[in-house]
């Protein structure tokens, strides 16, 4: 059976082209990801779109060329309504921070854990549970409160079948 859509995080992108998959080193890994995205089986949203934007860099430039079509909006009734259930939780957790209250709420990550739970989604974050953090509230603890299921880069393109070959 298919998994159902791969829902980006910013990190995913940032840190491909910064780490291990710079663009001149490894364009096949941006080529599936628009491919994949063609095909309706990666997606990311409307706010990581705006954090790419801030780059002004050759990913940016990327994500507007190659990618717009699969940042998708948020503006939808089911997506509001489980963002609001998401900062509810996050706001009655005494573990975090107020600061790392608000930094969560002002960024893309309550919304793009809103997304995969109205929509039905597998995030895709490079971030992992952390059970005692208190400066910042990180997606994967968020999912298993949500019961939503997470994976990083190389678990999603394994997941999908996706190799390179020289």
């Amino acid at each position: 059976m298919d998994d159902p859509p791969f829902v980006l995080d910013a990190n995913v992108f940032i840190t491909a082209k910064r780490d291990y998959y710079a663009f001149d080193l490894a364009p096949g890994f941006w080529q599936s990801l628009k491919y994949l995205a063609e095909n309706g089986r990666i997606l990311s949203i409307d706010y990581v779109k705006g954090e790419l934007e801030k780059g002004k860099d050759q990913l940016t430039q990327w994500a507007k060329n190659d990618f717009s079509h699969a940042f998708i909006s948020t503006d939808e009734e089911d997506v509001k309504e489980c963002y609001r259930e998401v900062m509810t939780w996050v706001q009655a957790q005494d573990q975090y921070s107020d600061a790392a209250k608000a930094d969560f709420a002002r960024g893309a990550d309550g919304w793009l854990v809103a997304y995969a739970k109205a929509k039905g989604c597998i995030i895709v974050t490079l971030e992992a549970i952390k059970p005692g953090i208190k400066w910042r509230v990180p997606i994967p603890n968020v999912c298993q409160a949500f019961g939503l299921q997470f994976v990083n880069t190389f678990e999603m393109l394994r997941r999908l079948g996706v190799q390179w070959t020289s």
